[in-house]
C-alpha cells in the first residue's frame, strides 16, 4: 500500500535480529550479514518455499502455520551462522564424546540438521508449554474454590500474559540479548528508511522509528490472545472438566491459532486507518522490550543485509 503524496509504502521484507548481524527476507532471497572480527561477512540464499511446490500450503488459516516454522527453521539456521563469528570464551570445553560420535556417524551436515530439528522442536514446546499449558495447569487450582468456567478462563489469560511479560522483562535485562535487541532496532529502523523511499544511509536510517507496526515478534503476543480468544469460546461450547483434557484441546487447536493470527497480522500490516491502528498498539509497547536504539555500527550491517534483498523489479515487495 503506498502513499500517493509521498511515495512511501509498505514492505514485504522482514528481518531477524542475530548474533553481532541480521537476517533479511525479501521476496526472492535472504541475506545473513554478521559483524565478524575482521568486517561483515555476508551469506545470501535464494528462497525456496514449500508452498509453492504445495499451493495447498499456502491457502488462508493454512499458511500461517508453515510460514511460522519455516520462518524458524530459517531463523535457527541463521542464528547458528552468526554464532560462529562470536567470540567464544576463554577455556571451552571441547567437543563432548557423544558429540564427536555423532560427528563421526552423521558428519557435519546431518549432525547440523539434526540440531536445528531439535532446536525448533524445543522452542516450540518451551513455548507452548510456558506460555500456553502451564497457565492453563494452575487455573486448574481455581476449581477448588469455585466452579465457574469464566472465573477459571479470566485466572488463565491473565496468567498468560503475566508469565509472557515476565519472561520478556527478564530476556530483555541480559546483557548479550541487549545487543540482540538493539540490531532487531537497527532492523526496524532500515526498514522504516526503506519504506519511505530514503537513501540507505546511517544518517537517514539513525532518526526513524525503532518501533515497526509489522514486526514479526508482536506475533507471539497476538497468538496468545488469539488462543484465549479461541479457548473462551470452545470451552463454553463445550466444557471440558479435566485439565489434562483441556491441554490436549488447547494442543490441537494451535494450527488455528496460529493460522489466525497470521492472518489477522497481515491485515493489520496491510491497512493504516484507526481500527488498524488501534489493532497494533499491544504489539508496538511490547516493543519496548524486545527493540532497543542501535549503534551505528548496527545500522550499517541493517543496510548491507537490506540492500541485498532489494528486488529488482520495482514494487515486487510490495504489501
Amino acid at each position: 500500500m503506498a502513499d500517493k503524496q509521498s511515495g512511501a509504502f509498505r514492505t514485504t521484507i522482514g528481518g531477524q535480529a542475530l548474533i553481532e548481524g541480521i537476517l533479511m527476507r525479501g521476496p526472492e532471497k535472504q541475506a545473513i550479514v554478521v559483524r565478524g572480527p575482521e568486517g561483515l561477512v555476508v551469506k545470501e540464499e535464494e528462497l525456496r518455499l514449500i508452498r509453492d511446490r504445495y499451493p495447498i500450503l499456502g491457502l488462508p488459516l493454512v499458511r500461517g502455520s508453515v510460514t511460522f516454522l519455516d520462518s524458524m527453521v530459517k531463523g535457527v539456521k541463521a542464528l547458528m551462522f552468526s554464532a560462529d563469528f562470536y567470540p567464544e570464551e576463554a577455556g571451552a570445553e571441547e567437543p563432548s564424546r557423544f558429540e564427536k560420535w555423532l560427528d563421526a556417524k552423521l558428519g557435519n551436515e546431518k549432525v547440523e540438521k539434526l540440531v536445528i530439528g531439535m532446536s525448533v522442536v524445543m522452542a516450540v514446546c518451551f513455548s507452548v508449554g510456558l506460555f500456553m499449558l502451564l497457565p492453563t495447569f494452575l487455573a486448574s487450582f481455581v476449581e477448588r474454590v469455585t466452579d465457574s468456567v469464566l472465573v477459571r478462563n479470566l485466572v488463565d489469560a491473565v496468567l498468560r500474559i503475566a508469565i509472557f511479560m515476565t519472561y520478556l522483562v527478564a530476556v530483555s535485562r541480559m546483557g548479550d540479548i541487549k545487543r540482540v535487541f538493539s540490531y532487531h532496532g537497527a532492523e526496524h529502523k532500515t526498514i522504516f528508511c526503506y519504506e519511505k523511499r530514503l537513501e540507505l544511509t546511517v544518517e537517514n536510517v539513525r532518526v526513524q522509528p525503532k518501533h515497526h507496526p509489522r514486526c514479526g515478534t508482536s506475533f507471539l503476543l497476538v497468538v496468545i490472545i488469539v488462543a484465549i480468544l479461541v479457548n473462551t469460546v470452545v470451552f463454553a461450547l463445550f466444557p471440558v472438566g479435566n485439565v489434562f483434557l483441556r491441554m490436549l484441546v488447547q494442543l490441537l487447536l494451535l494450527p488455528l491459532v496460529v493460522g489466525i493470527t497470521y492472518e489477522f497480522n497481515r491485515y493489520v500490516g496491510g491497512h493504516d486507518n484507526p481500527i488498524t491502528n488501534f489493532l497494533a498498539t499491544p504489539g508496538l509497547w511490547m516493543q519496548n522490550f524486545t527493540t532497543f536504539e542501535p549503534d551505528d555500527t548496527m545500522i550499517e550491517v541493517a543496510i548491507e543485509a537490506m540492500k541485498r534483498v532489494i528486488p529488482a523489479e520495482e514494487g515486487k515487495d510490495a504489501w
